[in-house]
């Protein structure tokens, strides 16, 4: 069954990235694989997933280094879900992650939107159970 394995997140560091990922936001380093010439297979998942991962891919010329932080064009672009939307928060908070809002309900589950350390925005989530 087709799925979605990676999608590429257009970064200033291969380490201050994996930092970032692994520490503030809780992600687990999949794979980090040296390809030569400066450039690396870095990837990075949400711990117990299995389906889609991050690919950090370090800019390599300049349009990919003015991308940087704005891959979406300044919209929330990237959606991390949750089962326990409190505790993920709390942790993510205490890790220094910059949360530009306030945790709000809205008709499809609690959120709230928090930047990387490039200024991407992603939306911390969970979903209301449907039933």
């Amino acid at each position: 069954m087709p799925h979605i394995g990676l999608f590429a997140l257009v970064v200033r560091d291969y380490d201050e990235a994996i930092a970032f990922y692994t520490e503030k936001v809780g992600f687990e380093l999949i794979e980090d694989t040296d390809m030569g010439c400066g450039k690396r297979w870095v990837v990075v998942s949400p711990k117990g997933a299995s389906e889609t991962r991050v690919l950090l891919a370090k800019a390599g010329n300049d349009d990919q280094v003015s991308a940087i932080g704005n891959q979406t064009g300044g919209r929330v672009g990237f959606f991390l879900n949750t089962d326990d939307f409190e505790r993920d928060h709390k942790r993510m908070v205490d890790a220094g992650v910059h949360f530009l809002e306030a945790p709000r309900d809205e008709p499809y589950g609690t959120v709230a939107v928090f930047e990387d350390l490039y200024g991407n925005k992603w939306d911390l989530l969970q979903l209301k159970v449907s039933g």
